[in-house]
Order: structure tokens, then sequence, then C-alpha cells
């Protein structure tokens, strides 16, 4: 039999945990067909000496429901190995949407997940209004990645009941029309059912977004429609308060994930914010304690932590004050002269001492890039480089004796590029370890797609790989391989996927063990419409293959787009 794509020579780290071993892959027809010593001719060979052979990486927690329309190459995760994701995360989706309300939902993804909306406005198409169409046009649209997607609360709500899902309860033809819809979902090929409870997701005037309005019950009702169907995901952005508030959340939480029996996600963290901040053990509790009791629930946790970036060419924590406001309107070079002339630089430190310091409320989503409070320069670090080891503005300000704002005004003369990090959640890295070596956390939650000029999440794969197993070795490289593989395309029911197995879709990364690592972010204008973006690549990824089609080499697009659209397990054609 000729194959399709032959990899020879490879050490295969099949996505099972376990051992590694010596083999060639065959693909035939968009699958792995044989393993081992093969003698079969085929029209493509890659000859992967000396490098590891795995399973394509799979990225549960995305938010490319926009970029898929306009990116077939679904950048930035494209770099970093993944081939499958799920978008349509924390109840934000671009559909079911009437075309009168397209501009608002572009304004509220703006608003919560620093997608800018004249982005969306410009390069999305919108060729649909119910969600079986929103399948349909992301089925057509070239992509080098499998997609797939929740229905989200948000968008659920607001197709329902319009204007007043921002303020009013559900009545019951409302929450019937919303269960119809979500039903109609699931057999159209939806993931599941996305909400959110997280109070740092308002709209563009403040408010809360539709998924905060509706009660318990009504995610109940909306849940239950999953349970009646013996099918989909129910996904949640979780309260991030602390106390009282984030004990009831988790409550209703268990008590609907025993009620249902449908999987359950939430994102896990490690915070030092709140008033009443809870250990990350809180967490992970929780889960085995709503497992034992007969719940299926799983914690999304990062491989570092969930940060604000700052630069010259993108976002500074200053650029709502006065002075500063008026020179970052100017052009960059101008910038920059403006930042040198010493009465400029005495005026900006000036109006940085007035602002106001940070407090007990939880910075997320778009506020740690738009709320102007004065930064804890103890805990803003000079990006160097892709590990964890970057000194801080006050290092660096105290070991010249200077102001931390001139400290940084001076970095970033001598490097326009130069970045600045703002750590937001799993400050520890000892805390992050202990949350990605529960049994019922899996690694994922890149938000890859969103908070595009804040934070860069989609190079989780290879900071896993290069941080925690080569560089700590905290995790052989097998465990971590099945993390990133076979554990969430389980937890995902993405069958078929996620193993080096005869049958299985051949999705595989080929990458150099020894150098593997994320390359620095940078900022790019490469958006819809010429808006800005930060983008990040990696190293040492060979070949990435998605459907037994080569869409990636050495870093670059090959011009094949094979990605699939994902469907849940009742759709017709799935």
């Amino acid at each position: 039999m000729a194959l399709d794509l032959l990899v020879k020579n490879g050490t295969v780290v099949d996505g099972s945990g376990m051992a590694r071993y010596r083999a060639d892959v065959g693909v035939k027809d968009g699958r792995i067909v044989e393993i081992g010593r093969i003698r079969n001719g085929a029209a493509e060979t890659i000859d992967a000496e000396g490098m590891v052979v795995s399973p394509g990486f799979v990225d549960g927690h995305t938010h490319m429901d926009a970029q898929v329309t306009w990116d077939p190459l679904g950048s930035c995760s494209c770099w970093h190995g993944v081939t499958s994701v799920i978008m349509g995360n924390c109840g934000f989706a671009l559909a079911p949407c009437r075309p009168e309300d397209r501009e608002w939902y572009a304004r509220c993804l703006e608003a919560v997940e620093d997608i800018p909306a004249e982005a969306i406005m410009a390069g999305v198409n919108w060729d649909w209004e119910s969600f079986p169409e929103y399948l349909a046009a992301v089925e057509r649209a070239p992509k080098s990645l499998n997609h797939g997607t929740y229905i989200g609360h948000s968008a659920l709500r607001m197709y329902a009941m319009g204007e007043r899902a921002l303020e009013d309860s559900a009545t019951g033809e409302d929450l019937e029309k919303m269960a119809g819809t979500v039903e109609e979902a699931i057999r159209a090929g939806a993931m599941g059912f996305s909400t959110s409870r997280s109070p740092t997701h308002v709209t563009p005037t403040d408010r809360p977004v539709a998924s905060r309005v509706g009660s318990w019950q009504e995610i109940d009702r909306l849940v239950a429609v999953m349970t009646e169907m013996n099918a989909g995901i129910f996904q949640v952005a979780r309260d991030v308060t602390s106390g009282a508030a984030q004990e009831e959340f988790f409550e209703q939480l268990q008590r609907i994930a025993l009620k249902s029996g449908r999987p359950v996600m939430f994102g896990t963290i490690a915070s030092r914010q709140g008033k009443e901040p809870k250990p990350w053990q809180f967490h992970t509790e929780y889960l085995d304690s709503t497992v034992a009791q007969g719940g299926r629930m799983y914690g999304q946790a990062t491989t570092r932590s969930i940060n604000a970036l700052f630069s010259l060419k993108s976002n500074l924590p200053f650029d709502f004050l006065p002075t500063w406001s008026e020179v970052r309107a100017l052009p960059l070079e101008a910038q920059k002269g403006r930042l040198a002339d010493p009465d400029t630089r005495r005026q900006l430190i000036a109006e940085e001492a007035e602002m106001q310091p940070r407090g007990f409320e939880f910075q997320g989503g778009g506020a740690a890039t738009t709320n102007p409070l004065r930064p804890d320069y103890g805990n803003l670090l000079v990006m160097r480089d892709v590990d964890w080891d970057d000194p801080t503005v006050e290092d660096l300000a105290r070991s010249s004796n200077r102001n931390p704002v001139e400290t940084m005004i001076d970095l970033m003369l001598e490097n326009e590029d130069q970045i600045f990090i703002q750590p937001l959640v799993n400050e520890n890295p000892k805390d992050v370890l202990g949350l990605l070596k529960h049994p019922r956390t899996l690694a994922t939650f890149s938000d890859s797609g969103a908070h595009v000029c804040q934070e860069m999440g989609s190079s989780l794969p290879t900071h896993l790989l290069n941080y925690w197993v080569r560089k700590q070795q905290a995790f052989t490289l097998e465990e971590a391989v099945r993390m990133l593989t076979f554990d969430n395309a389980s937890a995902w029911e993405l069958f078929g996927r996620g193993l080096i197995r005869a049958g299985y879709a051949a999705d595989l990364v080929i990458f150099d063990a020894d150098n593997i690592k994320p390359g620095m972010p940078a900022v790019a204008s490469d958006l819809p419409g010429g808006a800005r973006r930060l983008v990040q690549k990696a190293d040492g990824i060979a070949a990435t293959v998605v459907n037994g089609a080569v869409t990636f080499l050495n870093g670059e697009t090959t011009g094949t787009h094979a990605g699939q659209l994902l469907k849940g397990p009742l759709a017709t054609s799935a």
C-alpha cells in the first residue's frame, strides 16, 4: 500500500504516557495506518531522525471564534504544535446573533477578551445568524487547525431576549427558547454549553455580561438539555472573587455537576488577589470531593503565571494619564523623542505619582490594561527571556537609584521592543506546579485568540516542554506529552485523536525535545484593519501534521489548510 505520508526514524512518544520507542509512522487518507518499521513508499516523507514524534497538541480553552473566519493558520497556536482547539469558552460566541447585534457582540468581546472590535467588524463576514449556520461557516473556512466550539450563554441570552438579557430574569418563554436553541446547537455539532460568572466580565458600558444576569436556575435548565440528550460539556468562567461569594459559586457548580452528570470544566488558579484569597488547594480538594460523589469535573490549568504584558508598542499602565495620553498618541519615533526630553519625563513621572494604588479588587480580563491604577513595581517584571527568572522594575530601579517610571522609560528607549510583565494570577511557580500535578486538572487554558495585546498564552505547550520538562524536570517527556494530547482529547471527547495509534486521525507534531521552546513575544499589526496584537512563535518544531497533511515546516506554513470542524457526538456528520 502506497502511503500519503511517511514519518521515518523518529522517536515516538505516543500520548499514552508509556515509554518512548523508535518507529516510523505511516499515514493514508488522513489517518495513521501503520507504526513500526515501514517499507512501503510514500508520496511525501519526513525524516524525523533525532526528533520526537507525538500526537498533535489539544488546546481546550481558546477564543478563536472570530479569528477562525479570517486567519486560516490559527495563529499563534499553530506555531506551538497545537492541532485542535476548542473555542466559544466563557459564554462568549458570535452565534446565534441577529444582524443588528453584531457590533454589540464585537464590543463585548473587546471589553472582556481584549479582541479589537474594529478587527472583528472588518474581518468577520457574518454570513450567519443561527448557531448551525455559524458551524457551517467555520466548516467552510480554510483552516490549518481543527476547531470545535461551545454555544455561549451570553450570545444565547441576547438572541432570545434582546436588550432585556442585560438586565432581566428570563421568563418561562425566554427559557424554553434558549433551551430549544441549545438543543439545536448540540444536534448541529456544538461541543457543549459555556457560561461566565466572573465579575471581571463586563460589557462596554461596565455592566455584567448577559450570562452573569442569568440565575443558577436558568443555568440548571440549559445544562439539563444536555443531560436529556446525554451529550455536551458544561464550561464555566468561575467566580474569581474570594470568601463567601466564591464558596457559593463552587457549591452551585458542584450541585449542577452531580445533578446533570455532564462533564463540567472551570479554570483552576492560584491567586494572591482578593480580600480573602484561598489557596489553590481549595480548588483541587473541591474537584476531588465532586468526583468522589459521582460528578465528572475537570480543572483547567495554565503552565505559568497569567499576565498583563505592557510595551511601548502596545499598552502601558500610564496610557490614561493626560501627558502620557498625549505622548502615546504620537508616532513611535516621536514618542521616543518626547520620552527622552527631560521636561516631559519630569511631567510623566509626576503624573504617575498621582495614580491610585491597587486595592483588593481582582484584576483580570480587559481590566488589567484599561484600569489606570499604579503598578506594583515589585510585581512588574522586565522580560529578558521566556523563563521565570526576570528582574522586577523595582529591583532595577533600586540598583540604579532611579524612579521606577524613569527606569521603564530608559529601558524602552534602549529597546523599543522591551516587554514588561505584570503577573495577575499564578504568581508562584510552585503553586502552578501543584495544580499541574493534580490528576483532575488539564494542561490547557491558553486563552489563545483573546487578550491579544495583553497576554500571550498560546505558547502553553512549548512552555510546558521547555520549562517544566527540560529545565525543571518536574515531568517526564512522556507525562507532558500525554497531558497535552490524550488527556485533553479524552476530556473533550475527541475520540480518535490524542494518540499515535492505527486508525486514529493523523495529527502529529515532530519536534526536537532538546531545543523546543517559545520565542519572545512581539507586537505586530496584522489583525484585520491593521489592529495590533502580540505574536509569539517557537523554536524546535520541525513539522506539524493535521489530518495527514503537513501544514507547517520549521515554523512556516506550507499553504495547506487541512483542519476540520470538530463536532459533538450527536452531529449527523460527526
